[in-house]
C-alpha cells in the first residue's frame, strides 16, 4: 500500500502531549528501543499470520507534520505550555530510525516482537498509534484468512468483505492481508487495482430484480459473460432456477452463486439437477454469513461446494475481532527498560527470535532471545530482519505474492492441526536464559530504586 504524504497526526492526542513533555524536559533525542508484539493470543487462536508491515514501512518513509498541521497543534490549549521551539522541531519531524520485523506472512506468537524500532524517543513515540492499528489489524484478518482457506480444504475462499468493515477505509487494507492469508482474490475493486489482487464477482439479487424474470436476467447476464458469469439462483426459488438453467443453457452456465437457505441440502439438490443435465463442469459457489467453522462442517457432511465468498466473518473476525497488540519502550539510552505491572509484565531490551524445526521443515519451538545472542545452534533462523536504516526502507517494497507465498510455505511447516487449533498442545515459545537473567536484574534494580525513594519520603 502506498500512502501519498500521509499526516503524522494519524496519532493519539498523549503522544504529543508526551512528545511535547520529552521536549521539555531535553529527552526527545534519547535513543530508544520500542517492540510491537500480540501480549496474548484470543480465543480459538494458536498462531498468527503477520502482516500489514509493508503499510507501516509506506507510513515511517513518508509520514510528516504538514504546516497546517502544526498551526492546528500550536492552537490546543493542552499543548499552550509546551516550548515554541517544539512546534518548530515538528515541522521538520520525519522518522529518522532503523527497524527491524518479521517479514509479511511468516507465522508468529504471542509475546514475540513483530516490529523493532530503535529511533530517537520523541519519533518511536509519535508513530505508536498507527503502528498498532494497521499491524493488528492486518496480521487479525490475515489469520482469519489463513484459517479459512485452511477449512476450505484447496477450494478457493473469495473475499466479500467490503461492505462489511468497519469504515470503507479498512476495506481495501483487509482486502490485502485476505490475500496474503490465503483468500484467491477479492471483490473490492480498489484494492485489486491497487495491490493487483485478482478480482471476482458474481451478481446480485436486484440485477434478477430488474428484469421480468430469471430467465431473461440469466440470458442477458450470459451474452454479457459467456465464460465468467456467476448466477444468483436463490432471489425466489432456488431449485426452480436451478432447473431453468439445466433446462434453458445447460452447458453454457458457467458458475452459480447460493446466497441462502440450507447450504449443504440446496448445494446437494442443484448438483444432481446440473449432472443429469450435463453440466458437471458447472461450479457451485457458496456465501452467507460463512465462516471456518461452517465451511468445516459443511464439507465433512459431503457438501458439493466448489469455492466460498466471505464477507462478515472475514472482515470483522467476530470470533477474534481485536489483537492485544502492544507496542512497549524496552531500552533508553542503552539501558533496559521493563513493565512489572500484574498481568502486563513484559521483557526488557531489543530482543530476537530464534526458530527451530525438525528434519521434516516442521516447526517446532522458538527461543526469545536478547537481540545480540547468538543462535543456540544451527538449526535455528532468526524472525526479524533489518527494513529500515536511518529512516529509509533498506529495500524495495515486496511485493503481495511474495508475502502470500511466504505465507502458504509458514502454514505448511506448522505443526498439523495448530492453525485452526486442533493441536494436542500449544506451540512452545520460551524466553532464552539470559533474557530472564537480564529481567530479574533490571526489576531488582528497580524495586531497590522505589525502596530507597520509600525511605526517603
Amino acid at each position: 500500500m502506498t500512502i501519498q504524504e500521509p499526516s503524522a497526526l494519524a496519532t493519539d492526542f498523549y503522544q504529543l502531549t508526551m512528545a511535547a513533555a520529552y521536549f521539555a524536559n531535553g529527552l526527545h533525542q534519547a535513543v530508544a528501543e520500542f517492540e510491537l508484539s500480540v501480549r496474548s493470543l484470543p480465543p480459538r487462536r494458536s498462531c498468527l499470520i503477520a502482516a500489514g508491515l509493508q503499510t507501516a514501512l509506506d507510513f515511517l518513509a513518508a509520514a510528516r507534520f504538514s504546516p497546517d498541521d502544526v498551526d492546528y497543534l500550536r492552537g490546543l490549549p493542552a499543548l499552550a505550555a509546551a516550548p515554541l521551539d517544539f512546534f518548530t522541531r515538528l515541522r521538520d519531524w520525519r522518522f529518522t530510525g532503523d527497524a527491524w520485523a518479521v517479514p509479511e506472512g511468516t507465522a508468529v506468537f504471542a509475546a514475540e516482537p513483530l516490529l523493532r524500532l530503535r529511533a530517537p524517543l520523541i519519533e518511536g513515540q509519535i508513530v505508536e498509534t498507527f503502528l498498532l492499528s494497521v499491524l493488528g489489524f492486518e496480521t487479525m484478518v490475515a489469520t482469519k484468512a489463513a484459517r479459512l482457506a485452511a477449512a476450505a480444504r484447496g477450494r478457493g475462499v473469495v473475499d466479500f468483505g467490503a461492505r462489511r468493515t468497519h469504515g470503507f477505509a479498512a476495506a481495501p487494507a483487509a482486502a490485502r492481508a485476505a490475500y496474503i492469508g490465503g483468500c484467491i482474490g477479492t471483490s473490492n475493486v480498489a484494492a485489486g487495482r491497487r495491490f493487483g489482487i485478482p478480482l471476482y464477482g458474481t451478481m446480485a439479487h436486484s440485477f434478477v430484480m430488474a428484469f421480468p424474470d430469471e430467465d431473461s436476467a440469466f440470458r442477458a447476464f450470459l451474452k454479457l459473460y459467456p465464460d465468467t458469469a456467476t448466477l444468483v439462483i436463490d432471489t425466489y426459488d432456488t431449485i426452480a432456477a436451478a432447473r431453468l438453467l439445466a433446462r434453458n443453457f445447460g452447458a453454457r452456465v458457467p458458475a452459480v452463486r447460493l446466497d441462502s437457505g440450507d447450504l449443504l441440502e440446496l448445494s446437494r439438490k442443484v448438483r444432481g439437477i446440473f449432472d443429469a443435465a450435463g453440466m458437471a463442469h458447472t461450479r457451485i459457489i457458496a456465501s452467507n454469513e460463512l465462516d471456518e467453522y461452517r465451511i468445516a462442517v459443511l464439507l465433512d457432511a459431503g457438501a458439493p461446494i466448489d469455492a466460498f465468498g466471505v464477507g462478515t466473518e472475514l472482515a470483522s473476525s467476530t470470533d477474534a475481532p481485536s489483537l492485544s497488540t502492544i507496542y512497549k519502550l524496552v531500552s533508553l539510552s542503552g539501558c533496559g527498560r521493563v513493565k512489572l505491572s500484574p498481568g502486563k509484565s513484559l521483557l526488557p531490551h531489543a530482543k530476537q527470535t530464534w526458530r527451530r524445526a525438525d528434519d521434516a521443515g516442521i516447526y517446532r519451538e522458538d527461543i526469545v532471545a536478547l537481540s545480540q545472542e547468538a543462535a543456540p545452534n544451527d538449526a535455528w533462523r532468526p524472525l526479524l530482519r533489518q527494513v529500515m536504516t536511518s529512516g529509509e526502507p533498506t529495500h524495495d517494497g515486496e511485493s503481495i505474492a511474495a508475502a502470500r507465498a511466504r505465507a502458504a510455505e509458514e502454514i505448511r511447516r506448522l505443526p498439523p492441526g495448530l492453525l485452526l487449533g486442533y493441536a494436542p498442545s500449544e506451540y512452545p515459545v520460551r524466553p532464552s536464559a539470559r533474557l530472564q537473567a537480564a529481567r530479574r536484574e533490571l526489576e531488582g534494580e528497580i524495586r531497590l530504586g522505589m525502596e530507597t525513594a520509600a525511605g526517603v519520603a
